[in-house]
């Protein structure tokens, strides 16, 4: 009962910090542009991500595979983006 109950708590989590980019998104995607972005942060942010999809991968734990996979496709389309509308 104690795992299903952090199985839980991970999938709030990671609920809760995979949303958090979803406002990004619809800012960049209303005004056509992401000069304000910091490309670096967000690099250095999906590579960190990335590794935690991938430790959840190895480690067999689904609320770190899906909160990591999402965000990891947000923050990649952040950066996509970022590099699209540059100018």
């Amino acid at each position: 009962m104690q795992d299903l109950y952090m199985e839980l708590i991970g999938l709030s989590a990671g609920i809760c910090t995979t949303v958090s980019f979803i406002p990004q998104i619809v800012k960049i995607v209303k005004s056509k542009h992401a000069r304000d972005i910091s490309l670096w942060m967000y690099v250095i942010l999906t590579m960190g991500i990335f590794l935690w999809l991938v430790y959840g991968i190895l480690s067999s734990r689904i609320s770190i595979i899906l909160a990591n996979g999402v965000s990891f496709l947000l923050c990649s389309f952040i950066i996509t983006s970022k590099m699209k509308y540059r100018r």
